[in-house]
C-alpha cells in the first residue's frame, strides 16, 4: 500500500520520508530563524527550493493548512507529525504569492500537490524562500537523520530517515 511513497518501515525499524519539493538540502542550523535553527519546533532539515510546488511526501491527513497558504502540517497514520513551512516570515505576506491546493482535514496521497508559491515574487518582496521540513514529534524516534545535506534533492527522493 505505501511502497511507492518512499515511506515504509523496514527490518531496522526505520521510516523514510520523501522530499516535498526539489532543491538544495541544508541543515536546520543554516536557517536564519531561531525557531527553526534551534529546533524549537522539531528536527529535520531545510530545502532551498528550485521549484514552486510542494507535494505530500507521504500519505497523510492535513492536520492544518494555514490560512495564508505558506505552511502545512501533516499527520501520518503511524503518528509522525510534520510541518512544511515555505519561507521565513512569509506569514506577513497574508497569503499573497501562495495558493493552497488542500484544506485542513483532507486525506492526501504521496505526490499530491499541497501548495504552490511564486518564489521570485516572494524574494522580490524581501523574503527568504527556504523551506524547513520539520518532524514535530522527534522524541517519538531514536533518530531523525537527513539523507544528504548539501546535495540537491528531487521531489519524492528520500529526504529524512526516522529510526524507531
Amino acid at each position: 500500500m505505501f511502497s511507492k511513497l518512499k515511506r515504509m518501515f523496514n527490518n531496522e525499524n526505520s521510516l523514510q520520508i520523501a522530499a516535498p519539493l526539489s532543491g538544495k538540502v541544508c541543515p536546520l542550523s543554516a536557517v536564519n530563524d531561531p525557531t527553526f535553527s534551534q529546533e524549537i519546533l522539531g528536527k529535520g532539515c531545510a530545502i532551498e527550493p528550485s521549484d514552486d510546488k510542494v507535494v505530500a511526501p507521504v500519505d497523510a491527513i492535513v492536520s492544518m493548512m494555514f490560512d495564508t497558504g505558506h505552511a502545512v502540517s501533516l499527520e501520518m497514520s503511524d503518528g509522525v507529525e510534520m510541518l512544511i513551512h515555505v519561507g521565513l516570515d512569509t506569514v506577513m505576506l497574508k497569503g499573497q504569492y501562495f495558493t493552497a491546493h488542500c484544506a485542513t482535514g483532507d486525506k492526501v496521497k504521496a505526490g499530491d500537490t499541497l501548495l504552490t508559491f511564486d518564489a521570485s515574487a516572494i524574494r522580490a518582496a524581501g523574503y527568504d524562500t527556504i523551506v524547513p521540513v520539520i518532524i514535530c514529534n522527534p522524541d517519538d524516534f531514536k533518530e531523525v537523520s537527513i539523507a544528504a545535506t548539501g546535495d540537491t534533492v528531487n521531489v519524492m527522493d528520500t529526504l529524512l530517515t526516522l529510526k524507531k
